[in-house]
């Protein structure tokens, strides 16, 4: 259930440090910071949470934006998913994360309420501390490793010079889908953007 009054807590999922910059991992932070950009708002680091946050409204008048880059490494990223929901009373319908997606192919971005968290380390930690599933997945596809490469050693890698030619398109376009959920809701952006 959303609350048209309530603000929005949109979670840019990724690890903090300069060598994790530019993993596929860290799709969630560019995405975040693409928004803060839109918002005119500035990250600081709220220190109660181990976090990275900016607040600003959607359009003139427009619902409240939250933007959260937890800076305690995916795996303990729910940690401070849960304090700032609690200390923005933000329903947990309106939490929506922002992550790399193995199960889908890059140039695809979709979205999801609720499920399971596919393996994601940052999906199973903010799972465990919300203590729901029930809450908005942005999934930003990168493809299942070349060969026998580990998905682990795949994620944690930066994308590839092809990749990097669409990355800014593509995390514009997640950042719209992100957008979209929150004026419109879950399945009419599904209907929106599924299709492209």
């Amino acid at each position: 259930m959303t609350d048209e009054t309530g603000p929005w807590l949109v979670v840019g999922l990724g690890n903090p440090g300069r060598e994790y910059a530019g993993n596929r991992h860290n799709v969630g932070f560019l995405v975040a910071d693409l928004l803060a950009d839109r918002l005119g708002a500035k990250f600081g680091r709220y220190k109660r949470a181990m976090a990275d946050v900016a607040e600003g409204r959607l359009g003139f008048g427009g619902p409240k934006l939250v933007l959260l880059k937890p800076m305690t490494y995916m795996n303990l990223s729910g940690g401070p998913v849960a304090s700032l929901a609690q200390f923005f009373k933000v329903p947990t319908a309106q939490v929506i994360a922002v992550h790399d997606e193995l199960d889908i192919g890059y140039g695809q971005v979709r979205v999801k309420f609720g499920g399971g968290e596919g393996g994601h380390n940052g999906l199973r930690s903010m799972s465990k501390s919300l203590g729901t599933k029930d809450y908005v997945r942005v999934r930003f596809g990168i493809g299942r490793p070349p060969g026998r490469q580990d998905p682990a050693d795949y994620v944690l890698s930066d994308f590839g010079a092809a990749e990097r030619k669409e990355l800014d398109f593509l995390v514009d376009r997640a950042a719209d889908v992100v957008e979209s959920v929150i004026t419109r809701g879950v399945e009419p952006t599904q209907n929106l953007y599924h299709g492209t």
